[in-house]
């Protein structure tokens, strides 16, 4: 290669990769959500036959479940972050996570963005339950919610989720472009 000539590398940082599309993004997340079912009842299952040691030593709180259920998924999630920019159905349709420089984000960056990815929920469960919501209604306004956090990427001139602003991480799509 001549020195005139930029290294791929160089005009891959130089000009940021596309964002995939929302349908793509979101189409992904229903994908991860079927992988992560089966991790999730793997978590559950340890978590069921550890219950009795934890009470034993008191540590059996009522949102032990949800607690542990999130650290697994901060750890799933925040694995495959830092080490390709990829979970399993990242992999599949073709979406990566960066940082601003153009690599897959240092656990420092994974486990914000991790953490900034659920600030949606709060709120809508403090609205739910303000309005006495139980079951499908409740659900139903967490759903609004997450779709209302979702669609704030259409404001972002790089189409990026705010968590993603937020923690300096981008996400990229894969696909060759169209001639």
């Amino acid at each position: 290669m001549s020195a005139a000539t930029p290294a791929a590398s160089d005009l891959s940082a130089a000009v940021p990769a596309a964002a995939p599309t929302l349908r793509r993004r979101l189409l992904c997340m229903l994908y991860e959500g079927v992988l992560l079912f089966g991790v999730l009842m793997a978590a559950s299952a340890v978590h069921v036959l550890a219950r009795p040691l934890l009470r034993k030593v008191g540590l059996d709180h009522p949102y032990a479940d949800q607690a542990w259920m999130f650290v697994v998924l901060g750890i799933y999630f925040t694995w495959f972050w830092q080490r390709t920019g990829q979970t399993l159905a990242m992999q599949t349709w073709r979406i990566r996570l960066v940082n601003a420089a153009g690599q897959p984000p240092r656990w420092p960056q994974a486990v914000l963005r991790y953490v900034l990815a659920w600030l949606w929920l709060p709120p809508a469960a403090a609205v739910g339950h303000a309005m006495g919501l139980t079951r499908w209604p409740f659900l139903g306004v967490l759903a609004i919610a997450l779709l209302l956090w979702m669609s704030l990427a259409w404001l972002d001139p790089r189409r990026q989720f705010l968590h993603d602003r937020l923690a300096g991480t981008r996400l990229t799509d894969l696909r060759p472009p169209r001639p």
